[in-house]
């Protein structure tokens, strides 16, 4: 990709509500996106449990803007935080957004955004945050589950015996069955996994990424309803019970 359809991507961060330890594997995934030119971190650092933020900001071109807790229980980064999100939107030059947070105050804001047609990646705590805001973005990412796959050694191998099945459930099951049906089917039944998966992200902010897999043909072989067939180059997939 040229340089000139690189996409204009802005990332703000809610430093109250999230932790600095996943900035790394957050700009990785935001790179899928486009360029995250504008990266902004909102909060009181004069705190001792913000203090980690200062640390990082220069080496990831972060620029922190400076809340300070002027009233008790009254949240000035989160507005600050929306007043320039929804700047950002009215002045036409930002294409996507990253929120990093696991505040519910901020679903009016992602809901406004994808409104206007922008791609909007939620990155916060799965335990934490409210379905609310998962299901407003576009694709809400765990970010315990990016950091822990940052860390992880780059070639372990993965086997359908149980290791990286981490939130496989009912649920997930259901969601890949109904866009699987959802999906142009062949008339063995299989369909094209990446239209499956397409469909399962419009209907939800699915991501492979949460279920501590790296791509989506990996965790449909970790889920023994389905099977998956490889045709030259392209990945088919069938549900089987």
């Amino acid at each position: 990709m040229a340089d000139t359809d690189l996409k204009n991507i802005a990332l703000l961060i809610d430093a109250d509500n999230t932790t600095p330890k996943g900035i790394d594997p957050v700009l990785t995934v935001m790179a899928e996106l486009g360029q995250v030119n504008i990266k902004r971190a909102y909060g009181n650092f004069a705190k001792n449990n913000l203090s980690k933020w200062g640390e990082i900001t220069h080496k990831y071109g972060i620029q922190p803007q400076q809340q300070f807790d002027l009233t008790a229980g009254k949240n000035a980064t989160d507005m600050a935080m929306t007043i320039d999100a929804i700047d950002l939107l009215y002045q036409g030059k930002v294409d996507g957004f990253g929120i990093m947070s696991s505040d519910s105050d901020f679903t009016p804001l992602v809901t406004r955004l994808r409104q206007d047609g922008l791609v909007v990646y939620g990155f916060g705590s799965t335990s934490k945050t409210p379905a609310a805001f998962k299901s407003a973005c576009t694709r809400f990412i765990d970010i315990d589950a990016l950091i822990k796959g940052a860390s992880d050694e780059p070639d372990a191998p993965k086997s359908n015996s149980g290791k990286g099945k981490a939130g496989i459930d009912d649920e997930l099951v259901e969601l890949l069955g109904t866009a699987w049906k959802a999906a142009h089917r062949d008339d063995d039944g299989f369909a094209q996994m990446g239209e499956v998966g397409q469909i399962a992200g419009n209907r939800s902010s699915f991501d492979v990424r949460n279920y501590g897999f790296k791509r989506l043909s990996d965790l449909f072989e970790a889920i023994e309803q389905f099977k998956l067939e490889r045709r030259d180059n392209t990945v088919w997939v069938k549900r089987l019970r």
